[in-house]
């Protein structure tokens, strides 16, 4: 029984909400604290309170605002990037730029979910993201791609076919299993596309994968 408790702590999904507006934090708090995976370790409304309770709260996700009154979400995530923060960080945004999201991407985020989804959405995002997957809106991916510098000198592998479709849905946030049903291949064959990619890439997560793919491989997809 003991490590049965141990073992759903160590599984727990620690969120610190980071949003200058107090009834939307209040609001997601509410809905994530109903769910027995999710806790709400920490609520504020600027980069700095944030930074300050990274730390001390031990979440290991955090819901950031793009917009934190005078100061904006990419800074925070490179403060606490060098702060030595390892958790994953989910950006919950009204809207975003695409030159802003590229550098978000870029920095480490995980994710950027639009704040008219449902709570089942968010959910899902965050269960998402906590598994080391990846969770891009649709709508950011043109404004997206469109600001990957196409000029860079590209000496670089090909991708074959599988392995391009493969990074399409993941851009779109599907999992393993999804991916196989779109393409009808197993999920054995799915995973083994991924360490396929992870190799030619240079990479060892999702994470990493999105952001090489968006920088270097556009015009392949």
């Amino acid at each position: 029984m003991a490590g049965d408790a141990e073992n759903a702590n160590e599984n727990e999904i620690k969120v610190l909400l980071v949003d200058d507006h107090s009834m939307f934090r209040e609001g997601l708090a509410r809905l994530l604290d109903k769910q027995p995976s999710f806790s709400v370790v920490g609520q504020c409304g600027t980069s700095a309170e944030a930074l300050a309770e990274l730390k001390k709260s031990g979440a290991n996700m955090v819901l950031l605002d793009v917009d934190l009154g005078r100061e904006r979400a990419l800074d925070f995530v490179l403060e606490a990037r060098k702060r030595g923060f390892e958790g994953k960080v989910l950006v919950v945004t009204a809207g975003v730029s695409g030159a802003e999201a590229v550098q978000l991407v870029q920095s480490g985020v995980a994710g950027i979910l639009h704040k008219y989804h449902s709570g089942d959405e968010l959910r899902t995002a965050i269960r998402q993201v906590a598994g080391g997957g990846v969770w891009l809106d649709d709508e950011y991916l043109p404004a997206i791609f469109r600001t990957v510098d196409r000029t860079r000198p590209s000496a670089k592998p090909q991708l074959a076919e599988r392995e391009k479709a493969t990074l399409r849905f993941i851009f779109q946030g599907k999992t393993n299993k999804e991916i196989g049903v779109q393409l009808e291949i197993s999920e054995g064959a799915v995973k083994a596309a991924l360490r396929q990619l992870f190799d030619k890439l240079g990479v060892r997560t999702r994470s990493q994968l999105v952001k090489v793919a968006l920088e270097q491989y556009r015009e392949q997809l």
